[in-house]
């Protein structure tokens, strides 16, 4: 098995510590740092006391790009603020070719900076996995993103004439700095929509609906849940004359056969049963000419580190299921 090294922007947000979760026991991975300025020089477990005795490291005030340089398989990882790896652009480059480790160096960016640039991979893993193949430059998918395209890609076949989309998500989707509407506690027992039909995931969504050859009439209402991890999206749109529940259903089963981590469920999926872990489910109902799809994942898993772990597996080659075949804990 490829042997890499793999270093983490970032490492000390909510994402970092999933990438360290994940990767601290993924039988490729051979050496594991991190980054994070503010709390340079104290372990991992300071800031992600789950990793307390389980993943050894300091977090570092800077990349190390000289010992990255000496690994045959160096991997970099983002999970940087939205907006931080493209103002360091040039200084990772700048770097990479004095080390001569650019051209070697396989990068996965958690954050939005190069979704929508065509020099990089979109990395929607269940769409077109071989694209992945030997990528170098991975942009990992949004996590409301993610939902979304899961639940209507497979329409795409039969473009329905409007697409209704709501989807809750968690408070950690918002990041480890609290908000005057991202802090939990003004959150906890309260529900609404915000950046209602005009969400920045919309985009990326979109641009992938028109390479599968449909250009959908999608309304989105993103909405804040009072939970912690997860997001469940609901699309509802106009069925095909003769297209009834069952069908319905074959149509999805057939089209996620081969993906291991996209598992179809009777009746509506359930975020807790995704938790942790990096599955999506997915539910389906049909009645009077209307269908749904329900999606639930964790926005931090499926919706995030744990997608780019497999990104990091397809671009090596590597079966995508490597060190993630594990359940989330149940219940949440």
């Amino acid at each position: 098995m490829t042997s890499v090294d793999v270093l983490i922007l970032g490492a000390s947000g909510y994402g970092g510590g999933e990438l360290l979760r994940w990767l601290s026991n993924h039988p490729a991975v051979k050496s594991l740092r991190g980054t994070a300025r503010s709390h340079a020089g104290k372990p991992f477990h300071a800031q992600h006391p789950n990793l307390r005795g389980l993943v050894e490291g300091t977090f570092e005030a800077a990349p190390d790009w000289a010992a990255l340089a000496q690994s045959d398989t160096p991997v970099l990882f983002s999970a940087l603020p939205h907006g931080e790896l493209g103002k360091l652009w040039p200084e990772i480059e700048a770097a990479g070719k004095s080390h001569d480790l650019l051209d070697r160096l396989t990068i996965i960016d958690l954050s939005a900076d190069f979704r929508l640039d065509p020099a990089w991979v979109y990395g929607l893993v269940d769409w077109q996995p071989e694209r992945m193949r030997g990528a170098r430059r991975i942009a990992n998918p949004g996590c409301f993103a993610t939902a979304l395209q899961l639940a209507l890609l497979p329409l795409a076949q039969w473009q329905p004439a409007f697409v209704a989309v709501t989807a809750a998500t968690g408070s950690s989707g918002s990041g480890a700095a609290p908000s005057d509407t991202t802090h939990h506690p003004t959150r906890a027992n309260d529900f609404r929509a915000y950046k209602v039909l005009g969400h920045q995931h919309e985009a990326e969504v979109l641009r992938t609906l028109v390479a599968a050859g449909w250009e959908a009439p999608l309304s989105f209402v993103p909405q804040s849940a009072p939970m912690v991890r997860g997001i469940f999206a609901t699309a509802q749109f106009p069925l095909p004359a003769g297209v009834d529940e069952a069908a319905l259903r074959t149509h999805f089963e057939a089209f996620y056969r081969d993906r291991f981590f996209v598992r179809m469920v009777e009746g509506s999926p359930r975020v807790a049963a995704t938790t942790g872990s990096a599955f999506a489910d997915i539910g389906v109902a049909a009645r009077n000419g209307h269908g749904a799809v329900l999606v639930a994942l964790d926005n931090l898993g499926k919706g995030m580190a744990a997608q780019a772990v497999q990104n990091l597996n397809l671009a090596l080659g590597l079966p995508e299921w490597t060190g993630l075949k594990a359940a989330g804990g149940y219940p949440t």
